[in-house]
This record gives structure tokens, C-alpha cells and sequence, in this order.
């Protein structure tokens, strides 16, 4: 028997708080990307490990955000807790896995390729795992090409912003990536759910697992307060607003301490808009005849 699916059982509520979930945990981990190559290489695997947590806890909040509007009529819908929590963690590793390509090898050519890919891999790999977690008294069904568009989708959104986290261009251009990375994790997601298709078994047996309220809880204190705590370090630091380095790199050279350099820098500066007189306005310092 065909089961009905309704992805909307609480109307724009579940789509606009996934998305919004989606976006905090992209513009979290885009910055803290951005961050990791403006600092030195001891600590830029730290930034990247949080950007990539970042994002991974967003995804998976998104998602169980989402997941919270999916009802099926006559089959009451419960989760595998281990399950549901194995799908975080191939989350966090897989786009983990991408972040760190870009962060050390630069988001362009093959390596934002790489990169994107496998960070796309991992956000459609989410959210397959994580359908593969909910437990109801019927078969789940996958339509493949759509099941292919969706994991497309995903795979262009991580390419794109990770190229965009590239681009060091400031906070506004991250705010901008990070949206567009949201819209499409979000879109990846229904277009994954339309995919999706429920035969009940009709044997009206009771399923094994958690509720999806019983869920909430822990998905809303864990991932949640960790994307206000990564949120907390990304607004205390300034250089992660700036975008920029605090100061230039300037050359070095053997016998020159950088802050000659500096000055050495300052005076041409000031140098070169300092007005002159020509030559024949001088005045002559030829003692006079009497």
C-alpha cells in the first residue's frame, strides 16, 4: 500500500528554521575557513577542524529541523538514535575531509574540484544516512535520477563556497556565500525528500526507536550550542570581521628589521607628494658685486 507523504505537517515553519539553521552553520564555517589562511600553519588546522564542525553540525540541524514537518499517514515515524547520530559524525568528517583540501592547497583548480566534491559528498551522504535511521512499518523507495540530482546540487554548493571562502573578500561577501549555501542545502534536501517514496507493510506492528520529539532535545542543546559557541569566537575575533591580515607582510631581508622596512616605506610615501620647486626658482648663492 502507497503511503502518503507530507513533508509540510507544520507548514513554512520546519523549511524557514532549517534554513536559517543551515545558513548560521555555513557562514560559521565559511569564516572560520577564511580565517585558517590568514594565520599562521600551527594554528590553521584548528580553524579548520571548527569550520568543518561548523558546518557539519549546521547540515545535520537543518535537516532533523526539517525532519520535524515530515509526517506519513497511518505509520507513526521513529528514529534510530545511533543511527541518527553516526550521520553528524560522517557529516563532520566528510566535509572535514573537503575543508582541509581547500584550506591547505587553495580554493582553485583541482583542489576546490576535490574539495567541493567531497564536501558535497558528505552532505548528501548526511542526509541518506540519516533517512536510513527513521524507522516506520513500511519500505522507503528512491526515485534514482532525482536521488542524483540532489547529490549534484549538493556538490555545487560546496564547490561554490568554498571558492567563495577563497576569495578573502570580507564579511559581507561570506554573509552572501553563506546564504546561497543554505538556499542550496536546503534545496538539496527536498529535492532529496522528493525522491522519496513509502509502501506500507500494513502489518500495523509498532516500530522500534525514538520519537522524533524524543530527538529534538538533544539535537536542539548539542549541535546547537556548539554552533553559539563557534559563533561567539567568530565575532570576538576581529580579524575574522576584517577579513584581512591586522598588518601587511612586508619583505625581509638580511640586516633590515621590519620596522626600517616600515619606515623606509612611509618616507617614500610621504616623498611623493611633497611639492618641488624647479631648479631655476632656487635661490642663487653667488655673493653680490658692490
Amino acid at each position: 500500500m502507497q503511503g502518503t507523504v507530507d513533508g509540510f505537517s507544520y507548514g513554512l515553519v520546519t523549511p524557514l528554521v532549517a534554513y536559517l539553521m543551515a545558513c548560521l552553520g555555513g557562514a560559521l564555517g565559511l569564516r572560520c575557513t577564511t580565517r585558517s589562511m590568514l594565520v599562521a600553519q600551527s594554528w590553521r588546522p584548528g580553524w579548520l577542524a571548527l569550520g568543518s564542525a561548523a558546518i557539519g553540525s549546521g547540515i545535520w540541524t537543518m535537516h532533523f529541523i526539517a525532519m520535524m514537518g515530515f509526517t506519513v499517514r497511518g505509520a507513526p515515524i521513529h528514529y534510530d538514535k545511533s543511527m541518527t547520530f553516526a550521520s553528524l559524525a560522517v557529516a563532520i568528517v566528510m566535509v572535514g575531509v573537503g575543508i582541509f583540501i581547500v584550506g591547505y592547497k587553495g580554493a582553485r583548480g583541482t583542489a576546490l574540484f576535490t574539495g567541493g566534491t567531497i564536501t558535497g559528498l558528505g552532505i548528501a551522504s548526511m542526509h541518506y544516512l540519516g533517512m536510513a535511521g527513521m524507522r516506520l512499518d513500511g519500505k522507503l523507495e528512491y526515485n534514482t535520477l532525482t536521488v542524483g540530482v540532489s547529490v549534484a546540487i549538493a556538490m555545487g554548493a560546496a564547490t561554490a563556497a568554498l571558492w567563495a571562502a577563497g576569495q578573502i573578500r570580507g564579511f559581507l561577501w561570506s554573509v552572501g556565500a553563506s546564504l546561497v549555501m543554505g538556499l542550496a542545502v536546503t534545496g538539496m534536501h527536498y529535492t532529496g525528500m522528493a525522491a522519496l517514496s513509502v509502501h506500507l507493510h500494513g502489518t500495523g506492528e509498532p516500530t522500534a526507536g525514538d520519537s522524533p520529539a524524543s530527538l529534538l532535545a538533544p539535537m536542539l542543546i548539542g549541535p546547537l550550542a556548539f554552533l553559539l559557541l563557534a559563533g561567539v569566537v567568530v565575532m570576538f575575533d576581529p580579524l575574522m570581521v576584517m577579513g584581512k591580515p591586522a598588518v601587511a607582510p612586508v619583505e625581509q631581508k638580511p640586516g633590515i628589521p621590519a620596522h626600517a622596512h616600515t619606515a623606509v616605506q612611509h618616507n617614500a610615501h610621504r616623498t611623493r607628494f611633497r611639492s618641488r620647486r624647479p631648479v631655476g626658482h632656487r635661490g642663487s648663492r653667488t655673493p653680490q658685486n658692490r
